[in-house]
């Protein structure tokens, strides 16, 4: 019988595989964009609140931060991680010791020591996918909703749908302003990324 909380990881990485492949299905983020617009859309419509898209964004970008917080909160074990990564320095460190001394016996000790090492290191690793799937699942419906209300690319900014960035100025949210990368993604993740710290450190998750 399969153990599902042993797979969890494996599920949860080819779970994160599949939502990234959704993107390139336009039918996909057309259907859930246009599921999510009903609950949101009525806040951006000029006949209803009316919010501006670049606030609207970061009333989203907020709840990413929130929930992100959230969900590393009761998925990771933080302590553990802590615990492997502290090993980890001190066997590092140990190991270092041992081939500048050249003492051939303790080495070889240390790299029997460095498989297990190397296994709770991949456990650790294996468990940030699945609160990266939860966030991704909670996450990719409004980035497909954005999407979906974003203006035009090329559409003449305003108040409604422009923001003003650094050494830009006033420039469409669908506008490309770094690279290839467009102004909302950066206004997006200044604001989730901004968000998620305060609530990590109030919350006081992953030691900060």
């Amino acid at each position: 019988m399969v153990d599902l909380k042993k797979q969890a990881p494996t599920i949860a990485l080819l779970f994160t595989l599949l939502v990234f492949l959704s993107y390139s299905v336009s039918w996909v983020r057309l259907t859930i964009g246009t599921a999510m617009d009903v609950v949101l859309g009525p806040l951006i419509d000029p006949e209803g609140f009316a919010v501006p898209f670049f606030v609207m964004i970061i009333i989203l970008s907020s709840l990413t931060g929130l929930y992100s917080s959230l969900v590393q909160k009761y998925t990771i074990d933080y302590e553990k991680m802590q615990e492997t990564q502290a090993k980890m320095r001190v066997f590092q460190k140990e190991f270092r010791e041992a081939q500048l001394s050249g003492d051939e016996k303790r080495i070889k000790k240390l790299q029997k020591k460095q498989e297990q090492m190397m296994q709770d290191q991949l456990e650790i690793s294996r468990q940030q996918f699945v609160p990266m799937a939860i966030i991704l699942l909670l996450t990719v419906p409004i980035f497909f909703w954005i999407l979906l209300r974003l203006p035009a690319v090329g559409a003449a900014a305003d108040i409604a749908t422009g923001i003003v960035m650094p050494f830009a100025g006033i420039v469409s949210l669908s506008a490309t302003v770094l690279w290839f990368i467009p102004a909302w993604i950066i206004w997006y993740m200044l604001c989730s990324l901004a968000m998620s710290q305060v609530i990590r450190k109030s919350l006081n998750i992953g030691g900060i």
